[in-house]
């Protein structure tokens, strides 16, 4: 089958989305499919362009079997309103003529992942003139996501942006999302429940294990082996409601034994550095290479996971399965009835998202009872290889997708 996936994100040397990407298209073409990828060059989520790539220029290259056609964008330092705006269509505009292109290849299926939206039209018309399954995956909703945080605002903007979205969404053979609740947004949308498709993020449990011993980091950050590490690692941005964190963190100040590292890079460090920088009990980190991401997740102690309840169901953040997958324990800021509620509280400590001193006196408890940590670090591990592992998602969405397109074949 020849399968075509476009989405600004693909990034197989990075984490998240551009990661994730780069594994199904790899696990794909080794299943013997042709695949071919139009994307961005890596730039998220430090929201540069990585060395050895350009952001004027169009390239190509071949890894693991998969065909690549990287096309240029701008990426804005402060990825905030109108800038943002500029910074998708870009892409969108660039990536057009490459990806018309391909439809003399005439593709099988087409699977577009969002973010962004707004190169979908594109991939959706590709889908058409050829024949093509369009398959649509959202990683979060992000014209949702951008007016709820305040990102983008204007009601007659805001209705114009969802019916846009509503009408795009309900064009596409299939709809795909990673959470139940994000699974019931698009039905709430429009979508009939027959295109609507679940196909949850993964875990990649053979790369990410538990180690047995400290994490090297340690040394490196000059943190003692007694301390209690508490981690956040991930973009910086404004959905991840770090400010909460960087408060915790300052309600420690005076204190040897918890150790606060923040790990990444994105809008939103610059002001979170301003917070807790200069304490004693905070480390700031860039964004590791993919070769040491296992030590990084084995650094923590306590993983935390803080998130702006605004939006709560808009997004399931992946960096939870790595999290999961290190064995290490989990604090999340999530409501009940939430995804990331279900998915933590069974086998994590989960508090309301906001509140500085209840995530602190969860991080306190749980500092203090190594015994607890282990167990849920235990639990953790053991849901990330029955449910996340990456072969048996991937297992799945490759069945659903040859399922799907011969179904479409035989009408």
């Amino acid at each position: 089958m020849k399968i075509l996936l476009y989405g600004i994100n693909y990034a197989p040397e990075l984490t998240g989305i551009g990661k994730y990407s780069a594994e199904m298209a790899e696990t794909l073409a080794a299943a013997g499919h042709q695949v071919r990828v139009v994307c961005a060059p890596p730039y998220y989520p430090e929201w540069r362009v990585a060395k050895g790539f350009s952001a004027l220029r169009y390239a190509n290259e071949q890894r693991n079997d998969v065909h690549i056609w990287r096309t240029p964008l701008w990426v804005p330092a402060q990825p905030k309103g109108a800038r943002r705006i500029v910074h998708l269509a870009s892409f969108a505009l660039s990536s057009f003529p490459i990806l018309l292109r391909h439809a003399f290849w005439r593709p099988d299926v087409v699977v577009c992942i969002a973010p962004s939206l707004m190169n979908a039209p594109a991939g959706w018309l590709v889908a058409r003139l050829t024949g093509a399954y369009a398959w649509l995956h959202i990683q979060d909703y992000e014209v949702d996501a951008a007016f709820s945080l305040g990102m983008l605002k204007g009601s007659l903007l805001k209705r114009t942006a969802l019916a846009l979205e509503r009408m795009l969404l309900k064009r596409f053979d299939t709809v795909s999302t990673i959470s139940g609740k994000m699974v019931e947004h698009a039905l709430r949308k429009g979508v009939e429940q027959s295109k609507v498709v679940r196909f949850s993020n993964w875990a990649d449990t053979e790369s990410i294990y538990p180690l047995g011993r400290h994490s090297r980091m340690r040394d490196e950050l000059n943190i003692p082996d007694a301390a209690t590490v508490v981690l956040y690692s991930g973009n910086m941005g404004a959905k991840q409601g770090l400010e909460v964190l960087a408060a915790a963190a300052i309600g420690f100040a005076q204190r040897d034994d918890i150790v606060f590292v923040f790990c990444g890079n994105g809008p939103a460090r610059e002001a979170i550095t301003a917070i807790c920088g200069n304490l004693r009990n905070c480390r700031f980190i860039d964004l590791q290479p993919l070769d040491r991401l296992n030590e990084l997740l084995n650094l923590a102690d306590i993983h935390v996971l803080p998130q702006r309840a605004d939006a709560a169901d808009l997004v399931m953040p992946s960096k939870l399965t790595g999290m999961l997958a290190s064995g290490r324990a989990v604090i999340a800021m999530a409501s009940p009835g939430t995804e990331l509620y279900e998915a933590v509280s069974p086998r994590g400590v989960v508090v309301q998202p906001g509140d500085a001193s209840l995530l602190a006196l969860a991080i306190e408890r749980l500092a203090g009872n190594s015994a607890e940590r282990a167990r849920l670090g235990k639990a953790g591990r053991e849901f990330a290889q029955a449910v996340l592992s990456r072969d048996a998602v991937l297992r799945e969405f490759e069945a659903k997708l040859c399922a799907l397109r011969a179904g479409t074949s035989d009408t």
